[in-house]
């Protein structure tokens, strides 16, 4: 019998497979806990309709990161912290400081997981921040001024 995944089956099936699986597992597992449906042709052709806006909605949102990771590319984002005479911070900026001065500063909203910051900055200066979201990297620029 072909049926149409509705959910992961381990070790069969994943979520929007077509499968052929003996009648006898279709009928007594997988129907009766809903994990699949009988893959009828109007079923298949309203699961290919799914998956095609489907692909077309992750074209969509991967050409608006695109876009949006462009954007960030030309920003300068400026943090004024108290340091000593040498340019020493006195307490560090993490990835939580960057992310509120990038939306004070530019209205973008930025997650600190995205942020690709190995340690906190503790000395003035100019430094590249680098973001990585889903394969897609950008940068902007951080300056640290000295009260």
């Amino acid at each position: 019998m072909k049926v149409i995944f509705l959910k992961d089956v381990p070790k069969i099936g994943r979520k929007n497979d077509i499968k052929e699986v003996n009648d006898g597992y279709a009928t007594n597992f997988l129907l009766p806990r809903k994990l699949a449906e009988i893959a009828t042709p109007k079923a298949i052709k309203e699961l290919e309709i799914k998956n095609n806006q489907v692909k077309v909605e992750r074209a969509v949102q991967d050409e608006l990161l695109t876009k949006n990771l462009e954007e960030i590319k030309d920003k300068v984002v400026t943090i004024v912290s108290k340091a000593g005479e040498k340019g020493s911070l006195f307490s560090s900026i993490h990835k939580k400081d960057i992310v509120e001065a990038m939306y004070k500063q530019n209205h973008i909203p930025i997650d600190e997981e995205f942020i690709d910051l190995e340690k906190p900055i503790k000395t003035t200066g100019e430094f590249e921040i680098k973001l990585a979201i889903k394969g897609k990297t950008s940068s902007f620029k951080l300056i640290i001024n000295h009260d």
